[in-house]
C-alpha cells in the first residue's frame, strides 16, 4: 500500500499553524471585524479619544506635491482600500451569477426575492420615520447586509445550521450587495463630470477587450484598474464602483478542460519521475525535473479561472485587513453624551427599525411570495423558523451600512446618529437571530419538509 509522505513543518509553519487554522473557519472574518469595532469604540471613548479622531483626519498626499492626490487617512481607506473590498464583492457576484446560486432563474428566485424584500422594507420604514427631515437622504443605510458578519454569526451562533441555510444566506447577501452597489451608483452620485466619466467608460471598454483577447495575467487588469479608479474618482460617481466594474472584466473561464489538464499533469509527473531515475533526485540541480515542475505549474494555472484564483488570493487581505481597518476608522463614536433620548433621533430610530424589523419582515414576506407563486422553493431541511432567524441575521448591516451612511449624511451629528443606529441594530439583530436559530435547530424541533404552499405564520 502506498504511503503518503508529508514534509516536516518548519518552525515558522508550526508557529503560524494555529492562526492559519483560525483563518480557515467561517466565523474568523466576523470575529476579527467584531474585534476591530470594539477597539474603535474603546479608543473613541478613552483618554486618547482626540488622538483617535485626529488620526483619521490626518492629510496624506500620494504623488508629487503639485500633481498628487491629497486625502485624509479615512478618505484613503474609504475611497481607496475599499475599492479592493468592492472588487472582491464584484468577483463574488460574477461567480455566483455564472456558476453559483444565482446562475439560474429557479435557484436565484428565492434569495433574490428575499434580498429585494430585505432592501425595500427597511428603506420604506426609514423613509417614513425621516420623511421631510435632514436625515431623509439616509434611506439607503438600512438596506445593506454585511455578508462577513452575518455568515460569521451564523457559524458562531448556529454551528449545526443546515448547509442549505448557509447557502441561502450567502446568496441573499450577495444579491443584497449587488443592490447596494446599484443604490450607491444611482442615488449617491451628486455631480457628474462627463470628461472623466467618458475616460472611465473608455478604460472599461479596454478591459473588456483584454478579456475577449484572452489576457489572463493580473498585472494588465491591475494597471488599467488603477486608471479606471482615478477616472471614477474624478467623475463624481463614487470611486469604489470602479472595483465592481473591474471585477466584471476579469476572465471567468479556464483555458484547458479537465481531460487536457489530466493529460498534461500526468505527462509532467511522468517526466519528473523519469528524470529523477536517470539523473538523481537532487531537484534544484536536475534541469529536466525543473522543466517538469514548470510544465505542471503551467497546467495548474491554465486549469484555473483567473476570477477564482484572484478571489481566493484576496479573501485573507479583505477579511483580515481591509474590512477591519475600515471598521476601526469608521465605527468609533463618542458614547459620553448618549442617553435614551439619543435613540429617539429620527436617523437612529429609522436605522434601528429598518434593520431589526424591516429586514426580517421584508425577507420573510418576499420569500413567502416567491414560494407561494412557485418561483422558488425553500432549501432542503430549511423551514420558516430557520428562515426567520436568518432574516434577523441579515439585519447586521454594519460595513456596507456605515459606508452608505458616510455617503448619505457626510460628517457631523447625522452620521454619528446613523452609526449609533447601525451598532445598536447589528447587536440586536445578531442576538435575536441567534436565539431564534438556536431554538429552531434544537434536537427537539420536528423536521420540516419544504412545501410550496406553506406560509411563514
Amino acid at each position: 500500500m502506498a504511503t503518503r509522505v508529508h514534509a516536516t513543518a518548519t518552525p515558522i509553519e508550526r508557529l503560524l499553524g494555529p492562526f492559519q487554522r483560525f483563518a480557515a473557519t467561517e466565523s474568523a472574518g466576523g470575529l476579527v471585524l467584531l474585534g476591530a469595532t470594539v477597539a474603535a469604540l474603546l479608543w473613541a471613548n478613552s483618554p486618547w479619544a482626540d488622538a483617535y479622531f485626529g488620526l483619521w483626519q490626518s492629510p496624506i498626499t500620494v504623488g508629487a506635491p503639485t500633481l498628487g492626490l491629497t486625502e485624509s487617512l479615512r478618505g484613503w481607506i474609504n475611497d481607496g482600500l475599499m475599492v479592493v473590498f468592492f472588487f472582491s464583492v464584484g468577483l463574488e457576484i460574477k461567480r455566483e451569477v455564472l456558476i453559483g446560486e444565482l446562475a439560474s432563474v429557479r435557484r436565484a428566485a428565492l434569495p433574490a426575492a428575499a434580498a429585494l424584500g430585505g432592501m425595500l422594507a427597511p428603506a420604506l420604514i426609514y423613509t417614513l420615520v425621516n420623511r421631510g427631515g435632514p436625515g431623509a437622504p439616509g434611506w439607503g443605510i438600512p438596506m445593506a447586509t454585511d455578508i462577513a458578519f452575518a455568515l460569521g454569526m451564523l457559524a458562531l451562533l448556529a454551528p449545526r445550521a443546515p448547509l442549505g441555510l448557509k447557502v441561502f444566506l450567502a446568496a441573499l447577501a450577495i444579491a443584497d450587495d449587488l443592490g447596494a452597489v446599484l443604490v450607491i451608483a444611482l442615488f449617491y452620485t451628486h455631480e457628474l463630470h462627463l470628461g472623466a466619466l467618458t475616460l472611465a467608460g473608455a478604460l472599461f471598454g479596454v478591459l473588456l477587450a483584454a478579456n475577449r483577447l484572452g489576457v489572463r495575467k493580473p498585472m494588465p487588469y491591475a494597471l488599467l484598474g488603477i486608471g479606471l479608479w482615478l477616472a471614477m474618482l474624478e467623475s463624481g460617481v463614487h470611486a469604489t464602483i470602479a472595483g465592481v466594474l473591474l471585477a466584471l472584466t476579469v476572465p471567468a473561464r479556464t483555458r484547458i478542460d479537465p481531460a487536457e489538464f489530466l493529460e498534461r499533469g500526468r505527462a509532467a509527473l511522468d517526466e519528473f519521475e523519469r528524470a529523477g531515475e536517470a539523473r538523481g533526485h537532487d531537484v534544484p540541480s536536475n534541469e529536466e525535473q525543473q522543466w517538469a515542475i514548470q510544465a505542471l505549474e503551467g497546467a495548474c494555472e491554465e486549469a484555473q479561472a483567473p476570477l477564482q484564483r484572484i478571489e481566493h488570493d484576496l479573501q485573507g487581505v479583505v477579511a483580515f485587513f481591509i474590512v477591519p481597518l475600515f471598521a476601526l476608522a469608521n465605527a468609533g463614536i463618542s458614547l459620553r453624551a448618549i442617553d435614551l433620548a439619543a435613540f429617539g433621533n429620527p436617523v437612529t430610530l429609522g436605522v434601528v427599525l429598518g434593520l431589526t424589523l424591516g429586514k426580517p419582515i421584508g425577507i420573510l414576506l418576499f420569500s413567502w411570495l416567491a414560494v407561494r407563486l412557485r418561483l422558488g422553493a425553500l432549501p432542503g431541511g430549511v423551514g420558516w423558523r430557520e428562515l426567520h432567524g436568518v432574516g434577523w441575521l441579515a439585519g447586521i448591516g454594519f460595513t456596507m451600512s456605515l459606508f452608505i451612511a458616510g455617503l448619505a449624511l457626510g460628517e457631523g451629528a447625522g452620521l454619528d446618529a446613523a452609526k449609533l443606529g447601525i451598532l445598536t441594530a447589528s447587536l440586536l439583530a445578531a442576538s435575536i437571530g441567534g436565539v431564534v436559530l438556536r431554538r429552531s435547530l434544537t434536537p427537539h424541533a420536528p423536521a420540516r419538509e419544504p412545501e410550496a404552499t406553506t406560509s411563514p405564520a
